[in-house]
């Protein structure tokens, strides 16, 4: 490697326009200008300094984010594209990634001869995309394969592969890897890496100067390299660009590619702005990472210049901006005549249901009243409850109800938020002890939780490595044997760790302040103050669609899962409360509804609920699909009959409901019961790799009465939210709708989606290799390579076939056209999901009849061309 200054710095450009965060940053390194000979398009013109930081801003925009394991939620990986049409976004990752939007011709091929598509689908699919192909013709070329690009927007690395061989890219990408796991560890490493306090791109730079390996593999002047790179991670990015002779075209694309070839860190470093967002700070990780990714490109090319490289690097870079071949676009077309045909085939099946229904009207007074979340899982156990017991009128609704909350379990250091990732909490919730002092209760706990981790620490350490396993290990054989057969956890159960099994009971949240809570993690208020719980009040229910007509008894069913040694237990619960069960949210709720002042302030705002009322918290365990009820102490004893009946009617609900589920896990064969212990010990099991099939094959997302869709059934397939426009004054539950529970239930959708056609991109490959890096941060596959993000193989792939359907979500209101078209035209994310084919959006008439919204804003009967076809 040629080790002279002009061989490694440049020009600055425009000096007095560049950020300078760091004080002392050397900037006397960058005056000596770049010796052409060394750069592949020879001298380049300065580049303006607010453009380039616009490109690499929008660059780091392209990267969706990525949240830590401590909550796993569901998050779109496409969304930094959404400005872009569904076709446009493929095109545009086929040209970085080599690999667009849509499964393979071997897939489709297999959904045609299984009869899962249709001749009729893809009649009515050429007609939706506005083809002049025929079905012949499209079922002819659907057994040639399809045209792929040879080599993306490929780094340097890559390149380099292809010229000399070797594993340079593994090797690039396994260094950065490393080091972002030490920067950003959260307290799995031992001994932390000394410059955690530095910009991570500045603590690159010092790791880099002493790092050996890159000698190893023949980079023997790095370490010289890497001290003469500019201070400031900008500079530097600017100095690859020129350096790369990337086109001034390209350079936008270059950085998305840059991203995208370390997407696991871009995704967490991405994560890391967003949170500082919401906080209405910035953080520049992200930046950071960009800076040394191209950084390894530039000094790697540098020192492995050789005129096969430069040539074949010229190539790749050419190839990437190029346009779409014909053929390209005539595989995109058929590519987009396939997946929709799919779809028209699931919809047709969903528009059946939606118009045939009789709308049967509801009992004067319901035999109880069931909230739960619009999970896609809560839908077979809300129509197996309907089937046990006809009488219980229940309800879809965001799984935090409503109540925007940051809960504080009794004895923890800092607070979880419950709410929309997309949002902040407004409350710090405390737990409270009944009958009994928190203080000395937390106390025991807290000392009970520390010895656990210190005598874990103490078995994890270097000093007990052989000396432990020798002294104690025949000793955890009959532990190791339960564990083994799912008889018992192999963890502790973290919501009731350090407690008695008697004082788990007691506790609970409370919507009053504590003295010395450890709130204000989000700046949120301890406890709910009273003037505000009625507006609370009042806001959930009209939203919930619930202003008269109560049962004696109300439910509010938040869920949660039961799984052990799963590194991404938290992606099976609630995504609408941060990864979290929904058991705070209830139970603040419930208590809220329960609250005589605030029933008193409702009365005086046209909502009245009865005396004879009682609301109750419960969770949905969607592992074992058991329905465990809170605080049943509580219910006034005149209704001891009511809740004897809910508590049969929701174990009869969950024998159903694991029967339907069995199907899909390979137990159909064994007795109710047999199933039953099944799922419990696939909640115990530490070898489990399919605990459940959580949100797999959702397809759809219903905002109507539960009566339009009560006679359908929807196989786990549908996200329900209950809404009835003609309640909905101002249709400010509409706009809630569409731009909160609908963009998160498009998030779960897509994350489901990218992860079956790009599993090694967008997905986290095979479960049985997962390790936990950096703490709580993520996985990598094995012991090494990038950060993974999304679904695992197993949640999505039963061994022999796809068990998710990668399908856009196909949205259904049952609103005014006027008022859709309202919110639409309003909010930006919610017309770029629309417009640009992100999802499709249906719309339920008064007259019973279906449209679909078409592109540019007008709206088209759907269901009698769908129907006709059927």
């Amino acid at each position: 490697m040629n080790t002279n200054d002009d061989a490694i710095v440049l020009t600055r450009p425009n000096t007095e326009a560049t950020p300078m965060n760091t004080p002392d940053r050397n900037t006397s390194e960058m005056t000596t200008p770049a010796t052409p000979s060394t750069q592949v398009a020879g001298n380049m013109p300065p580049r303006d300094a607010d453009e380039l930081n616009r490109r690499i801003d929008a660059a780091c925009g392209r990267i969706a984010p990525l949240w830590p394991l401590k909550h796993f939620v569901a998050v779109n990986p496409f969304f930094g594209l959404r400005d872009h049409g569904f076709q446009e976004a493929s095109d545009t990752l086929a040209r970085i990634t080599g690999n667009g939007l849509y499964m393979s011709r071997t897939y489709y091929r297999e959904q045609l001869a299984s009869g899962r598509i249709t001749r009729d689908d893809l009649r009515q699919a050429i007609d939706r995309c506005g083809s002049r192909l025929d079905v012949n013709t499209v079922e002819r070329t659907l057994n040639l394969p399809a045209p792929r690009p040879k080599l993306g927007m490929a780094p340097v690395s890559e390149v380099l592969e292809r010229v000399e061989g070797g594993l340079w890219s593994s090797f690039v990408t396994e260094r950065i890897s490393l080091h972002c796991a030490a920067y950003f560890d959260l307290g799995q490493a031992i001994v932390a890496m000394p410059w955690r306090n530095l910009p991570l791109y500045e603590s690159w730079r010092k790791a880099a100067a002493i790092d050996l390996s890159p000698a190893m593999m023949g980079l023997t002047d790095f370490r010289a390299a890497v001290a003469k790179l500019p201070a400031d991670p900008r500079d530097a990015i600017a100095m690859a660009i020129d350096r790369l002779g990337i086109p001034d075209a390209a350079v936008e694309r270059y950085l998305h590619a840059s991203l995208m070839s370390i997407g696991g860190w871009a995704a967490w470093a991405r994560y890391l702005r967003w949170q500082a967002e919401l906080a209405g700070r910035k953080d520049d990780a992200i930046v950071d990472l960009l800076a040394i990714r191209l950084m390894w490109d530039m000094l790697l090319f540098e020192a492995k210049q050789s005129p096969a490289l430069v040539a074949r690097w010229r190539e790749m870079l050419a190839a990437s901006m190029r346009p779409p071949s014909a053929k390209r676009r005539a595989a995109a077309e058929i590519d987009r005549i396939l997946l929709s045909a799919m779809e028209i085939g699931f919809q047709r099946s969903v528009i059946a249901g939606l118009t045939s229904a009789t709308m049967p009207t509801r009992p004067v007074r319901p035999a109880a009243q069931a909230a739960f979340c619009i999970d896609v899982r809560s839908e077979v156990f809300r129509r197996s409850l309907e089937t046990v017991a006809p009488a219980v009128q229940t309800v879809g609704f965001a799984g935090f109800f409503g109540i925007f909350i940051e809960h504080v379990p009794l004895g923890a250091g800092k607070g979880r938020s419950h709410v929309p990732v997309i949002f902040n909490p407004g409350y710090c919730i405390q737990d409270r002890v009944k009958g009994g002092n928190a203080d000395t209760l937390q106390a025991e706990r807290r000392k009970k939780i520390g010895a656990y981790k210190a005598w874990k620490g103490f078995k994890l350490s270097a000093a007990s490595c052989f000396s432990f396993v020798e002294a104690t290990g025949l000793s955890y054989g009959l532990k190791l044997l339960t564990d083994s057969f799912g008889w018992t956890r192999p963890v502790p159960d973290p919501h009731s760790q350090g407690l008695a099994k008697e004082d788990v009971a007691r506790i609970g949240p409370t919507l009053e302040a504590v003295p010395h809570a450890s709130c204000g993690t989000h700046g949120a208020d301890a406890g709910i103050p009273a003037e505000d719980r009625v507006d609370h009040a009042e806001r959930i229910l009209r939203a919930m669609a619930m202003t008269g007509n109560f049962a004696r008894l109300v439910l509010l069913a938040g869920h949660g899962s039961s799984t052990v040694n799963n590194p991404h237990a938290t992606g099976l619960d609630c995504g609408a409360c941060a990864g979290q069960t929904g058991e705070a949210s209830a139970r603040v709720v419930a208590a809220l509804m329960n609250d005589p002042d605030v029933r008193r302030g409702l009365t005086g705002r046209g909502i009245v609920i009865p005396e004879d009322t009682w609301f109750l918290a419960g969770l949905h365990d969607t592992t074992t699909d058991e329905l465990r009820l809170f605080d049943t102490d509580d219910v006034p004893a005149d209704l001891e009959d009511d809740l004897t009946w809910l508590k049969q009617w929701l174990a009869q609900a969950g024998d159903l409901a694991r029967m339907e589920r069995s199907a899909l896990l390979g137990t159909e064969g064994l007795t109710d019961r047999g199933v039953a212990q099944d799922m419990l010990r696939r909640s115990r099991d530490w070898s489990e790799v399919r605990p459940e099939w959580a949100l797999a094959n959702n397809a759809a997302f219903i905002a109507a009465p539960r009566t339009r869709t009560a006679e359908m059934d929807l196989g786990g397939r549908a996200f329900l939210h209950d809404y009835v426009w003609q309640k909905d004054e101002g249709f400010k539950i509409l706009e809630l709708i569409m731009t909160a529970p609908m963009v998160v239930a498009n998030w779960i959708n897509m994350q489901y989606y990218g992860s079956v056609v790009d599993n090694r991109r967008f997905g986290s490959g095979n479960k049985v290799l997962h390790n936990v890096v950096g703490g709580a941060i993520g996985v990598l596959e094995g012991n090494g390579g990038d950060l993974r993000v999304g679904l695992s193989l197993q949640s999505l792939h039963d061994g022999k076939r796809w068990v998710h359907e990668p399908l856009r979500l196909s949205v259904f209101l049952e609103a005014p056209q006027e008022a859709i078209d309202d919110v639409i035209a309003r909010h930006e994310l919610v017309r770029q999901l629309v417009e640009n084919g992100w999802l499709h959006l249906f719309r339920i008439g008064d007259d019973r009849e279906v449209y679909r919204r078409l592109p540019g804003g007008s709206w088209e009967r759907s269901d009698t061309a769908l129907m006709a076809a059927a």
